[in-house]
């Protein structure tokens, strides 16, 4: 990903690096459901099966997982397997300035 575009992202980038196993998690809970032979997915319902059906201890941020980083893990799925295009679907993300 390029430089972050305001708020929400920069805290996206801050919890990713902080906690790279989430990531890990979601692309092991999105493969199943791809396997599973779904069309399309929410990234939000794997997100929940992160927070609720894991031990994962998470660091920087008071939630386990931020409702607002579904978009940003959407995008970075994406683009590491583009072969999936389209299994999350996206909106576009209105921005907040990060001055």
């Amino acid at each position: 990903m390029l430089k972050a575009a305001n708020d929400n992202e920069i805290k996206f980038r801050e919890f990713h690096e902080a906690n790279p196993e989430i990531y890990d998690l979601i692309k092991h809970f999105a493969m199943i459901a791809i396997k599973s032979g779904r069309n399309h997915y929410g990234m939000q319902s794997v997100i929940e099966r992160v927070r609720w059906h894991t031990t994962v201890e998470t660091d920087g941020s008071p939630y386990k997982i931020n409702n607002n980083h579904a978009a940003y893990y959407t995008k970075l799925f994406n683009e590491e397997f583009p072969q999936y295009a389209g299994f999350f679907r996206t909106r576009n993300m209105q921005s907040r300035s990060a001055a």
